[in-house]
């Protein structure tokens, strides 16, 4: 009988064997991580409400519609981050971090809430891998967080990811182009909410997916046809570093992004076998949003990439091969099988010591008979099985038994573990 209590609706939740590829691809992530300098930052899962607010942007669905606000027992109003820029922003101020070597070069990952209407890889608890660099306004450090993420998406092997690339200009271009936008943008026949929309931050019309509107957009003003020469400049060199990196990239002049603090180089991974919910993680530089929450001018750039659409992607892309999502490696390589009390206690410390050995081990409980055994040993996914009783004992050996291949041979106790580390290296 199942509980009668269930996961709240729009929450992304994984268990054994899909939260072991949850694991893999957020562990390789970790690893690009390290090897390109980025140290980790574990963060608080909810902020002052006035943070989002202020950082994010009031005019955005996110603040306006989807955060989990609550005020707590002392009147203080908090939310859940609904993203993980802001937070990580304000972490790096308190602690100091600025004030050391620039680029200040972090990670973080973790769950992220949004009152989403739930659907396929859209939910209202989701899983993102973070990462930001801090304190400089360097075209290589643009290119650098977008391969970082190229090469993650490349190590699980998707091969149909796109980069969409744009330039949204910075504080001195963008008021005449959002001037220039938003004459164009009054002239159209939109609904009240986008009107309003239109007067706070007009480029993020750009950005509504309702066809009603994308074909009154067909003649807007873009950003691109209006930088200034040094944007301009900038986003060439950008352009130039990710050539010679060999990671291609799409212009894409009407992305804008969901937020508001985005400036200059702006960039989305979008994934075409996802239908609407194709963008699996995107970012951009924010070279404001440190004076929006009230820190010192201090430039930065990161991304956020969904974990969700990660999987998902690997999945849409196993179907089309035919196939299955790539391997991970298995919670049990070596599965103890115990026959008697005796047997019980010596494969009890075996398993610890092939654990210390850095071998993942595991071992029936509840003191069933072979064949029961056999059969948790069979679903464990261990490549063998050490199977132990009273006259192995005697006789000082173990039966491996390789369960794949079906052969079974006598080890001696006392090289048991050698063996097993040379077996499984092969």
């Amino acid at each position: 009988m199942s509980s009668s209590f269930q996961a709240p609706k729009g929450v992304s939740e994984y268990v054994p064997p899909r939260a072991d590829l949850f694991y893999a691809v957020r562990e390789a992530f970790a690893e690009q991580a390290r090897l390109a300098g980025y140290g980790y930052l574990e963060l608080a899962v909810f902020e002052d409400t006035n943070l989002f607010k202020r950082g994010v942007g009031e005019s955005t669905d996110v603040v306006s519609k989807e955060m989990y606000t609550f005020e707590d027992r002392g009147g203080r109003s908090l939310t859940l981050r609904p993203e993980f820029t802001a937070s990580v922003l304000r972490s790096v101020l308190e602690n100091s971090l600025h004030k050391g070597a620039l680029p200040v070069k972090v990670w973080t990952t973790g769950p992220a809430f949004r009152a989403e209407r739930p659907q396929q890889g859209r939910y209202r608890q989701f899983y993102q891998l973070d990462l930001e660099a801090i304190g400089s306004e360097d075209p290589r450090v643009d290119a650098e967080t977008i391969a970082i993420a190229w090469n993650w998406y490349r190590s699980l092997g998707l091969t149909r990811v796109r980069l969409l690339l744009n330039s949204l200009g910075c504080r001195e271009c963008r008021p005449a182009y959002r001037a220039l936008l938003q004459d164009f943008l009054r002239g159209l026949d939109l609904d009240e909410g986008t009107r309003a929309r239109v007067e706070i931050n007009p480029l993020r019309v750009l950005d509504d997916k309702r066809p009603q509107v994308r074909a009154q957009l067909a003649g807007a003003p873009l950003m691109a046809d209006h930088l200034c020469p040094e944007c301009k400049a900038y986003h060439d060199r950008v352009r130039e570093l990710l050539a010679d990196l060999g990671i291609e990239w799409e212009d894409t002049p009407t992305l804008v992004r969901g937020l508001d603090y985005y400036t200059r180089t702006t960039y989305e991974f979008d994934h075409p076998l996802l239908g609407a919910q194709s963008g699996i993680g995107g970012g951009g530089r924010y070279d404001g949003l440190s004076e929006d929450i009230g820190g010192p001018p201090l430039p930065g750039i990161g991304f956020g990439l969904g974990l969700d659409r990660t999987l998902l992607a690997l999945d849409a892309e196993a179907r089309e091969a035919g196939g299955a999502p790539p391997p991970v490696a298995p919670r049990c390589e070596v599965f103890a099988v115990p026959l008697g009390d005796a047997a019980e206690r010596r494969l009890f410390t075996l398993v610890d010591e092939l654990r210390r050995a850095g071998i993942a081990a595991d071992m029936t409980f509840g003191g069933k008979r072979l064949k029961g055994a056999m059969k948790d040993a069979d679903r464990s996914g261990a490549r063998y099985a050490v199977i132990l009783g009273e006259r192995d004992i005697a006789d000082g050996v173990a039966q491996v038994k390789d369960l794949t291949a079906g052969e079974q041979t006598a080890v001696p106790l006392t090289a048991i573990i050698t063996t097993l580390k040379e077996r499984l290296a092969q």
